[in-house]
């Protein structure tokens, strides 16, 4: 999309993502079988329906004794209900003997109910008389202290939701239910380009006018915070055919594909050429209203989501969560509903007047404070290329797009990195 001079035109965050994500052309990752033993932080590709109920049987959630619940009514310590003990419930076995009116029998927590009984009175609610002989001082209601057969997961009952990312009592879960096998989306494999004649590994010494790779180990922890495989395909220089024939090589084996630098407009930028020139429907938007990222660039290619990010690194950070993010959990296959960034936000109060460009969305970083039990954003004032300002940062303080600053002790919303 361009203006009447031929440039792009910037768009909100908000109507890039919604280009991106409802395209027709995202596809989402394949599923694959694995053992639950290695399912953790998968997402699911179907739902799991219980095959049995849970518990199967009705079991004590106390120590104590198994009884009918009639026999404890109106039980105080002044007038005791007086019980026979005639067995003892052991772990792990079906009780064989039944008990009948005026009758209990010792039971542990997790221990089969007897038949005959349908409550257990707490340990703490009896007094031992003697070996066969106790006194219930404070009665129980029908199915006191008792988990019922079902009670936790029926037979049938949809257990974990498709989309959902798995978690360890989620694993927990499904052992407890004899399932070992399941299918889950595969992770995605994010391939990650780094370009600029400027750029060298971080191994290598330094020459005037060079820079160490800083994005590429960047995006890699965050893609692999994110559920996906980060594959770093090296640092291409600033030469159309380079950077095609590496993105071409990608293509093939990825799932996303981001190239670092190359984004903004200038001689040496192909991004947005490359993006075009590799197949349908190729380039979405190519500018943000955003500080800093504003030349993002966001496309798909034959299916594969493809981002040109801005060189700077603390840009690189503020566009992956923003625009590359939210389409790596969707090709993921994570349900929407179930995005875990939504839970990263928090309400402070700004430390200081500050300004921002109009017409942008700008996000600056900030530590948080508590100070008279309210929670205060401090800002950490730099530019976009400055290493440490995001790495000193617990998250960004957003300043909206029709806003031109917050003043000082005004909320802000904060994100969490």
């Amino acid at each position: 999309m361009r203006d009447m001079l031929g440039r792009n035109e910037l768009i909100a965050v908000e109507q890039a993502l919604h280009l991106m994500l409802h395209s027709s052309a995202l596809k989402t990752s394949d599923e694959i079988d694995i053992s639950i033993e290695e399912a953790y932080r998968f997402i699911l590709s179907r739902d799991i329906c219980s095959p049995e109920n849970l518990p199967h049987f009705a079991k004590s959630t106390v120590d104590g004794y198994a009884v009918k619940s009639s026999d404890t009514f109106g039980a105080t310590e002044g007038f005791p209900s007086y019980l026979k003990i005639i067995d003892e419930v052991l772990m792990g076995e079906v009780p064989l003997f039944r008990i009948t009116k005026g009758e209990a029998a010792k039971i542990a927590t997790g221990g089969m109910l007897p038949e005959g009984t349908d409550a257990v009175v707490m340990l703490e609610h009896t007094q031992l008389i003697d070996e066969t002989t106790i006194e219930v001082v404070k009665p129980v209601s029908p199915g006191g202290h008792v988990i019922q057969i079902g009670e936790d997961v029926k037979k049938g009952e949809r257990i974990l939701e498709k989309g959902t990312r798995l978690k360890p009592q989620d694993i927990g879960a499904l052992a407890g239910l004899g399932i070992t096998d399941i299918t889950v989306f595969r992770k995605p494999i994010v391939s990650v380009i780094g370009t600029g004649d400027e750029i060298v590994p971080p191994e290598k010494p330094l020459a005037p006018g060079q820079v160490r790779d800083i994005n590429s180990y960047t995006l890699s922890g965050l893609i692999q915070e994110a559920g996906g495989t980060a594959l770093k395909r090296g640092i291409i220089k600033d030469d159309y055919s380079s950077i095609r024939g590496i993105m071409e090589e990608c293509l093939k084996d990825s799932h996303m594909v981001l190239i670092t630098g190359g984004s903004s407009v200038g001689s040496k930028d192909l991004t947005e050429n490359v993006i075009n020139d590799c197949g349908k429907p190729g380039v979405l938007f190519h500018g943000l209203s955003l500080k800093p990222g504003k030349p993002t660039i966001g496309g798909i290619v034959d299916g594969v989501p493809v981002f040109g990010l801005p060189g700077h690194p603390a840009a690189i950070v503020i566009c992956y969560k923003l625009i590359v993010q939210p389409v790596l959990y969707r090709i993921a296959g994570l349900c929407a509903n179930k995005n875990p960034e939504i839970k990263k936000n928090v309400r402070a109060r700004i430390s200081k007047n500050i300004s921002s460009s109009p017409g942008r969305e700008e996000h600056i970083g900030v530590t948080l404070e508590e100070r008279e039990g309210e929670i205060w954003a401090i800002p950490l004032l730099g530019k976009s290329g400055l290493i440490t300002t995001l790495s000193k940062a617990d998250g960004t303080a957003v300043i909206p797009l029709n806003k031109l600053g917050v003043h000082k002790g005004e909320l802000v919303e904060v994100r969490f990195f």
